[in-house]
């Protein structure tokens, strides 16, 4: 293994180490502040962020595949995710002035423009996972780009079922339709919204000024590139092993 690739596992083994990681007393604190703050968020942010939920599930699945850059089949990895870093960087200043000119227009300007922001988000991911080497019009790589974004999302306590679907994604891929015409999205997408950290996905909803919201747009879109790469290493390096 190249010096590059030993760096880059070490750095892979070391975020599942800290997504494993069991709830401790500050996580379970957090999350009953959590829950405060979920039952305070007006029901009109929860009706938001549920509908945006449900439109960027059904398009992601059967939404027509957006043009994707391409990278040659053998670029090494750490080239490959250099050029994938300059790409997210282009996603986060565009984020960011997203959020601050929303963030100006106040609450009900948020609202109308959050299923946009999601579908900026999952268009970076598409992105992210072609120049990873997947076809993202394959209907399980998009399934797979679903539980990435549920991942960067979810609570402490979901995310150690959801990392272990994206671990062992080789067997569970098996079990999933290659179209969508036999696949009840409708059961996937309400399971789906119920793993989702509401109280984090309201963060999105540039709602409290201009400043706030360029900066949280971001911070998040960051975090999701983050969550992708490490998602993407991780079958990158599954494969590695089995063809070695």
């Amino acid at each position: 293994m190249l010096l590059d690739e030993e760096i880059a596992y070490y750095e892979l083994s070391a975020w599942l180490v800290k997504i494993k990681k069991n709830p401790n007393l500050w996580h379970r604190f957090s999350k009953g502040i959590q829950h405060k703050i979920n039952d305070i968020i007006p029901d009109k942010v929860h009706q938001a962020v549920t509908f945006a939920i449900e439109k960027m599930v059904k398009g992601v699945l059967f939404g027509s595949a957006y043009a994707n850059p391409q990278l040659p089949a053998d670029l090494p990895l750490a080239k490959r995710e250099l050029k994938i870093r300059d790409r997210v960087k282009w996603y986060q200043r565009t984020a960011s002035v997203e959020g601050a000119v929303t963030g100006a227009g106040g609450i009900l300007m948020g609202f109308a423009d959050f299923p946009a922001f999601l579908a900026i988000k999952m268009k970076m991911l598409f992105e992210i996972a072609s120049m990873y080497g997947h076809d993202v019009k394959d209907f399980r790589e998009r399934i797979f780009m679903l539980h990435v974004f549920q991942l960067a999302f979810s609570s402490q306590q979901k995310r150690q079922e959801v990392i272990e679907i994206i671990e062992n994604w080789e067997n569970a891929a098996k079990d999933l339709p290659v179209q969508g015409d036999s696949f009840d999205w409708k059961s996937f997408q309400i399971e789906y919204r119920d793993y989702m950290d509401l109280a984090k996905l309201a963060q999105l909803i540039p709602i409290i000024g201009a400043g706030v919201g360029a900066v949280a747009n971001w911070q998040l879109s960051d975090h999701l590139a983050d969550t992708a790469k490490y998602c993407y290493r991780l079958r990158y390096f599954h494969h590695k092993k089995a063809i070695e």
